[in-house]
């Protein structure tokens, strides 16, 4: 089977249920594993950093990991970049075989770090057939650290950063990649779209931007419409007056930044910042004029979830699910390089 640390409400599940082999996913939030179960996604609610590894020896095929990034980020205050070198130490140490992970975690600034580390003990332990990670950019160098022990391992490895715009996404978000198999040699997914203003390429299709990825080419705008579940509140809320004003506002002007780009990053919030914001100090998004605010449907189409995914919880549990995901088209194009696509592993051409 296929393992999945750290499933949330299924970014990669959404992109392997196509594929011949089972997968399972390891989730502990309630509100996610809801979402999980309401799309079929196999799940055992756990905390993974306590749970044995023993019960999947010899059977799994492929392990693939998207450690929680608050610790690196930005609205986490980035403290995982202080605690770096004991992440560090934790990974040369699970890979040895030593769990130093008590002690390492009683130095650490937010306890959050370290549980980028966790794939490691699995790997150790397992030596899956193929692995692939995602994290946000601040975690490549240690990704780097894994690449160079499974290397070591006899793995092909390839770890750098990829923009989910680059493979046809309407949204700008940019991670950090590792993919590794010990049964066929691995390297950077081709990209499939370019941006534009780098002029016309020979190769691929230009960005999707936000604008296009929304529908926004309508005559008339289609109302929003409420996904999801859960008893309180689950699903998109109306627009205020002053977000659909700023909304119509933006489809009426083609020279509006989202008929331009690709949407920026999607965080845990139904805002879309322009593109250039900054960051307060504190890690409070700044949002200027040009700022456009979506439904809880759009957010997740713009994060590449399927339309009508049944997300489980409140408006904030949603969106802090879907900011949070793996973007399954980004996580498609990931395992079609760490495990082959899925029409070769059919016996299909490709």
């Amino acid at each position: 089977m296929i393992l999945e640390g750290f499933g949330g409400p299924g970014g990669w599940a959404v992109a392997l249920r196509d594929r011949p082999t089972p997968h399972v996913g390891m989730e502990l939030d309630q509100w996610a594993c809801a979402t999980r179960a309401a799309e079929g996604h196999p799940t055992i609610r756990c905390d993974v950093t306590a749970y044995p590894t023993a019960p999947f020896r010899g059977r799994i095929t492929g392990k693939v990991d998207s450690p929680p990034c608050q610790a690196w980020s930005q609205s986490g205050h980035q403290l995982g970049l202080e605690d770096q070198p004991l992440v560090h130490q934790a990974v040369e140490d699970l890979a040895a075989g030593r769990d130093t992970r008590a002690r390492l975690l009683t130095a650490c600034k937010d306890p959050r770090s370290l549980l980028a580390a966790e794939p490691m003990r699995w790997h150790a332990d397992l030596r899956p057939e193929w692995i692939a990670m995602e994290e946000v950019p601040a975690v490549l160098p240690l990704w780097q650290q894994y690449a160079s022990i499974l290397t070591s391992w006899g793995y092909s490895v390839w770890a750098g950063i990829l923009n989910t715009a680059d493979y046809g996404l309407g949204q700008g978000r940019r991670r950090a990649i590792l993919i590794a198999s010990c049964a066929r040699r691995v390297g950077r997914p081709e990209a499939t779209h370019y941006d534009p203003r780098k002029g016309l390429q020979f190769w691929g299709q230009p960005w999707v931007t936000m604008a296009e990825a929304l529908g926004w080419g309508y005559t008339t705008r289609p109302a929003p419409t409420v996904t999801g579940g859960g008893t309180e509140g689950g699903g998109a809320e109306p627009w205020s007056s002053t977000s659909r004003a700023a909304m119509r506002a933006a489809m009426d002007d083609p020279g509006h930044w989202a008929w331009q780009r690709p949407a920026t990053t999607v965080c845990a919030d139904s805002r879309i910042a322009p593109p250039g914001h900054r960051n307060r100090a504190g890690g409070e998004r700044q949002f200027t004029e040009g700022t456009v605010r979506v439904t809880l449907p759009e957010l997740a189409r713009l994060q590449g979830f399927p339309d009508g995914y049944r997300f489980q919880g409140n408006k904030g549990q949603i969106s802090l699910q879907i900011g949070n995901a793996m973007p399954p088209p980004l996580a498609e194009v990931v395992l079609d390089e760490a495990a082959g696509r899925v029409e070769a592993a059919l016996g299909v051409a490709s």
